[in-house]
């Protein structure tokens, strides 16, 4: 193998952003605010899907099944990340770094194929409008946000497995601020082409099937929205799925491309830039999305803090008028 040491790596070395003095403590606060923000915003967000019976619907529920994915999966990757700009340890043992991806890929494939289970309810909500309730029944919710969790822990099961069996010899620094497929492909000492084409394969499978239900609800829902006759019933339509829609091409857009190919995308640095957007950026935004362009949301938060704020204000005051 090159002269390579062929022990067994016990530890990773995570090399994440390298930063100094002032750039260090901004971005460490950033990151730490970022992580804060989406974990509060997606709490709240099934806290009043929980809390409003008007909110019951599939579309919500499989809003709150994604604010819930959304909190793991930011906090797989967020926490050490953030310790780690701080810290000169930046050290990673070999079970743990395999934890992580198992976990991270688990809920990056569990949201791609959630969001294509969202995009098929907006169509059958748009195009099929008599039989929604019929067909979107609780029962039917339930078995679709199941299967895309065992899709997401399967995928996530072989992946690791194929990873998990390669050597890294005494190549021990991941140019990356967390364990991904791509810095342990670029890395490993032994032969990788077989863990490249399962992961391929998978990768395609994952993505491209739900991005294509994606495309496929879409073009129905467009086809069925023209045929409207009123401005203000294609305006009410559209108003349903913008949310999904926005949340849909940011996610696809910024993961796509990388791990379409995953170690090929390595080679160029922008590629830690981009996990940034996937990882930080777009969960941030992702709960802002929904609470800004959905009506029924932002109504039913208004309700919820404002009853719970009423509520403290009962309590507070039967003391007082006891004494």
């Amino acid at each position: 193998m090159g002269g390579r040491n062929e022990t067994k790596v016990m530890y990773f070395i995570l090399l994440g952003f390298p930063t100094t003095g002032e750039l260090q403590l901004l971005l460490f606060s950033a990151l730490l605010l970022a992580y804060l923000l989406t974990v509060l915003e997606n709490f709240f967000i099934i806290l009043t899907i929980r809390n409003n019976h008007s909110l019951q619907k599939p579309m919500y529920f499989f809003l709150g099944n994604l604010s819930f994915l959304e909190i793991w999966y930011v906090s797989v990757i967020e926490p050490k990340m953030i310790r780690d700009v701080l810290s000169h340890d930046k050290r990673i043992s070999f079970q743990g770094c395999m934890a992580q991806l198992h976990f991270f890929v688990t809920f990056i494939c569990t949201e791609y194929v959630l969001l294509a289970v969202m995009a098929y309810d907006r169509f059958v909500a748009v195009c099929k409008p008599l039989r929604y309730p019929l067909i979107m029944n609780p029962r039917f919710c339930a078995q679709l946000t199941a299967a895309c969790w065992m899709c997401g822990l399967t995928t996530s099961s072989i992946k690791v497995s194929f990873i998990a069996q390669l050597s890294f010899c005494d190549v021990d620094t991941i140019n990356h601020y967390f364990c991904d497929i791509s810095p342990l492909l670029n890395i490993s000492c032994s032969d990788s082409s077989l863990a490249e084409l399962v992961d391929f394969t998978l990768a395609l499978l994952v993505i491209m099937v739900p991005l294509c239900t994606v495309v496929a609800s879409y073009i129905c829902i467009l086809f069925t929205v023209l045929k409207i006759p009123s401005s203000q019933g294609r305006q009410k339509a559209f108003s349903t799925c913008s949310s999904h829609l926005a949340v849909v091409v940011l996610f696809y857009s910024t993961t796509l491309f990388t791990y379409a190919h995953p170690k090929l995308m390595y080679t160029y640095r922008a590629n830690k830039l981009v996990s940034v957007l996937y990882t930080v950026v777009v969960p941030l935004l992702n709960p802002l999305i929904y609470c800004l362009r959905n009506k029924e949301v932002r109504f039913a938060m208004r309700k919820t803090f404002t009853c719970r704020r009423h509520t403290k204000e009962i309590n507070r005051r039967v003391p007082e008028q006891g004494l």
